[in-house]
């Protein structure tokens, strides 16, 4: 792991096999999704998990969500899938949705936020994608920023903000950079709008 000097930086098409040996580190990458950059971890390192909010100065009230390949990994964070969010997962994904399941206890508590639930989508992004399949798990998707930030939409602006302090970034050039994923809550019978995003409310709601 770099914890001091610049970051191993690979371009979007290279091989990730350096980013699995950090990720089995407890090491952190930085890597492009559809919306901004993100920070991966292992979601279930609590080591790697405690320095991914140390180094983004996040408090353990505010939950990170997680990014998987495919449906096929959702079984590896979450204990149920509601109806409600079977009909989103196939609206939605892959793409800017995130969607909260109850929690598996595997899952460690800090990436919860004490609420024993995790939020999780399928990105729409190759790179994202892809660096899940190559890791064969789940990662975190938290934005590349200290919190209070704006989140980078360029490998430019990860290295502002982490140059010295993230150990692989994953160059995916500048990205849309809009907003980042909408966030819903289907843990129940009725749908919760948590984050405002990507997504439309109106496109959910037409969607259910």
């Amino acid at each position: 792991m770099t914890e001091k000097g610049s970051p191993l930086i690979l371009n979007a098409s290279s091989t990730l096999d350096a980013a699995r040996e950090v990720f089995k580190r407890g090491g952190v990458i930085a890597y492009p999704t559809e919306t901004f950059y993100g920070l991966c971890v292992d979601p279930f390192n609590e080591e790697a998990v405690e320095r991914l909010f140390t180094l983004k100065g996040r408090t353990a009230k505010n939950p990170v969500s997680v990014i998987i390949p495919d449906v096929s990994m959702l079984e590896k964070v979450a204990v149920e899938v509601t109806p409600l969010a079977r009909t989103l997962i196939k609206r939605f994904w892959p793409g800017p949705l995130t969607v909260i399941f109850k929690a598996r206890p595997n899952v460690p508590a800090l990436l919860l936020g004490s609420t024993g639930k995790i939020g999780v989508r399928v990105s729409s992004s190759p790179v994202a994608k892809r660096l899940s399949e190559t890791l064969s798990s789940p990662i975190t998707a938290t934005s590349a920023n200290p919190s209070g930030s704006p989140p980078p939409a360029s490998a430019e602006e990860v290295l502002a903000y982490f140059n010295g302090s993230i150990d692989v970034l994953i160059d995916g050039g500048r990205l849309p950079g809009r907003l980042g994923s909408t966030v819903v809550d289907a843990t129940g019978e009725s749908l919760a709008v948590v984050r405002a995003g990507e997504v439309p409310t109106e496109e959910i709601l037409k969607a259910l």
